[in-house]
Parts: structure tokens; sequence; C-alpha cells
């Protein structure tokens, strides 16, 4: 009988751009990927029933988006910066999102190539308040791998 294994509980995430911390995230959402689903019509020859053949079509990747309570650190507005100012080739660059325990110790990590943020968000700022300032970046990328 296989080992059970519970799930994993990650307390914060950060995001790796070319393997140097760019900060710590709250929430993280979007990493994964779809494929089309092509529907095609076919006969059987035997039985001239026509039937629906269902094959892959293109693949696409999902965006990326992360939320961060608002520090100094102005990595992710520089990144996107680039892209503004039409440098997309300066943009696009390998990250990696990574899920962290309450011990700092990583318990997952995905990879993204070829990303470039397409939105960075300040935060919805309001004095009467007691929230903290959030920021959001969505990235887009040319694939996904979960290595760990």
């Amino acid at each position: 009988m296989a080992e059970r294994e519970d799930p994993l509980v990650a307390f914060k995430f950060a995001l790796e751009i070319e393997g140097k911390l760019s900060g710590y995230f709250m929430n993280v959402s979007g990493i994964g990927s779809e494929t089309e689903v092509i529907e095609q019509k076919i006969t059987n020859p035997e039985t001239g029933e026509t039937l629906i053949h269902k094959i892959p079509g293109r693949h696409s990747w999902t965006e990326v988006s992360l939320r961060r309570g608002v520090t100094s650190n102005l990595d992710v507005w520089e990144w996107r910066k680039a892209v503004v100012q039409g440098k997309i080739e300066d943009a696009r660059t390998n990250c990696s999102i990574v899920a962290l325990a309450q011990d700092n110790k990583e318990v997952a990590r995905w990879n993204l190539e070829q990303a470039w943020p397409t939105k960075v968000t300040g935060p919805e700022m309001d004095a009467a308040g007691a929230d903290y300032m959030v920021e959001e970046i969505t990235i887009v990328h040319e694939g996904v791998e979960r290595v760990s």
C-alpha cells in the first residue's frame, strides 16, 4: 500500500527573476496550461455510424497573477518599465514561483520560460482603512514546469 502524503502547506510565495529573489507574495494564481480540443467527425467503416473523435489542438499557458504588500522593492516595476519602453526582448526572462513553508524552506517550485509582465497594478489607498497596501503583477510566459 502506498504511503500517505499530506498536501503541501505554503506560508508565503517568492518570485525569483533569473535566480534572484524579487520579493515575497501573499497570493499566486493562474499557474497552468491548457490544450484546445478539436472535434473531428469520423465515420466507422464497419457500421457507418458517425463518431466524434477528439484530438489535441494548440497549447496555451495561463497568465500568472501575484499579489503582495507594497514594499520599497521596485524590481517588478522596473521589469514592467522595460515592456512599456518597447524593450520586450530585454524584459523576456526565465523566472520561478517558489512556495515556502513557515520555516522558509522551499516546498514547491514552478519555472516559467520567457516570462514578461503584462500588467502591474498599484494599491487602492484609503486613509480611513487599516489594510495593507497591495500591488499585483500579471505575468505571461511560454511554458511552465513544476520542478519540485
